[in-house]
């Protein structure tokens, strides 16, 4: 592969490592991650992408992982238990039962999904978006880079594609040496993209933004609560005026004007988002209801927004507030908790009397049980007691394989 020939491969040599007790009984429970204050002894200090391999206080085999020294995560592991070699074959295995779990989940309809969930399916750091012949390539870590160009062959033999896209996480530009002059965005493989990737899901056709969208360009992991959220407004024709708060690209609201909702309000900071949401629904014309669906875009904060709204008047019979992570670290735990309660809050004020609300939470250090609990005694202080109706989490093309693994949850609710 040319975009990756320049890419010096990994030391043979493997860095050796003995950990602290906590992180060994991690590690024999199968946890993909070794922090860096959890180890004891290394033998040297290694480059980024090198294997380690982690051994307990006797000196026995616990896990070997990939290599990251300017990442808290010190390690992503890739094999516990008993000792492997971790070469071609076995990241084909590995991509292969992840590959083939998605085979037969999707009808033709459905042309964008989740090939490849990172440590959930064996693969720390490494996530792979399929966007009809397209491919979304996303690191998390650094540690990735000197192996493209033996797990990128692999992919394309296991799942042909006309284009890689190359997508980084922020942090990553931090240390510029270890990406070796790869950038966020860039093409590994087929034809430069010169636009919005088009894919099916559900019947509904999306743009996807591989270049430039947040994550690799659309949030596929709702795709499931959005077709729940078209099922309610389909079966309650009272469901009419849908707001649809950190709205993104629109996904949420072109679900709900095929189930039949005649008004949206999509809200986002971004215009350029919004412009997208727009498109969105003009792709979906031919739709039988959705070409009569009228609908409005607000850009701004959504919090100011929404006090804007209920100081004005306005109220909806579904609103979704389905906001970015606010904990990406454990020292905001207490700000998350503090947003989520505030949407609650502003929420309420603006949902007519049975109407339907959709709340999400995608930060993981947020559990599913705070979240729900915190957002149900936020109704309860405004007055607004929620009647829960579900609790939804993950599609199946996003496995849970350990416990930070399991970062979505959604409430479907209605209050008197």
């Amino acid at each position: 592969m040319e975009s990756l020939a320049h890419i010096a491969p990994p030391a043979d040599r493997r860095i050796a490592m003995q950990v602290k007790p906590a992180a060994e009984r991690a590690l024999r429970r199968g946890h993909p991650w070794l922090f860096n204050n959890s180890i004891r002894r290394q033998s040297h200090e290694g480059q980024v992408g090198d294997l380690a391999v982690i051994f307990d206080h006797r000196d026995r085999f616990l896990a070997v992982g990939l290599y990251d020294p300017d990442s808290p995560i010190r390690v992503r592991v890739l094999h516990h238990g008993r000792p492997a070699t971790i070469n071609d074959g076995w990241f084909r295995d590995r991509l292969s039962a992840a590959f083939n779990l998605r085979r037969d989940l999707f009808e033709s309809n459905t042309t964008g999904y989740r090939l490849l969930h990172g440590e959930n399916d064996g693969l720390p750091g490494l996530v792979i978006d399929r966007y009809h012949d397209d491919c979304a390539v996303r690191l998390d870590t650094a540690a990735w880079t000197p192996r493209l160009g033996q797990i990128l062959p692999i992919v394309l033999e296991l799942m042909p594609s006309e284009r890689l896209v190359l997508r980084l996480r922020r942090r990553m530009h931090t240390s510029p040496t270890s990406l070796h002059g790869l950038s966020d965005g860039q093409t590994l493989f087929g034809p430069a993209n010169v636009g919005p990737v088009i894919f099916q899901e559900n019947g509904l056709a999306f743009e996807a933004d591989l270049v430039r969208g947040q994550k690799t360009g659309f949030f596929l992991d709702q795709r499931d609560n959005r077709l729940r959220l078209e099922k309610h407004i389909n079966q309650d024709g009272s469901l009419r005026r849908v707001l649809n708060v950190f709205a993104y690209t629109g996904a949420f609201a072109v679900y709900a004007a095929r189930g039949g909702a005649d008004q949206l309000t999509n809200v986002d900071a971004s215009e350029v988002a919004l412009a997208a949401a727009e498109r969105n629904l003009l792709l979906n014309k031919d739709q039988w209801a959705i070409p009569s669906t009228r609908h409005e875009a607000i850009a701004g904060d959504a919090f100011a927004v929404m006090q804007m709204l209920a100081d004005e008047g306005r109220h909806f019979d579904a609103i979704i507030v389905d906001p970015p992570s606010f904990a990406r670290s454990s020292d905001e735990i207490g700000r998350a908790k503090g947003a989520y309660r505030r949407l609650t809050q502003l929420a309420l004020p603006l949902l007519r009397p049975h109407g339907l609300l959709l709340l999400c939470s995608c930060s993981s250090r947020v559990d599913g049980e705070t979240f729900f609990v915190l957002v149900k005694q936020a109704a309860k202080e405004v007055g607004r007691p929620l009647v829960e109706l579900a609790r939804t989490g993950h599609p199946a093309d996003h496995p849970i394989g350990f416990p930070e693994g399991a970062y979505l949850k959604c409430m479907f609710a209605s209050a008197p």
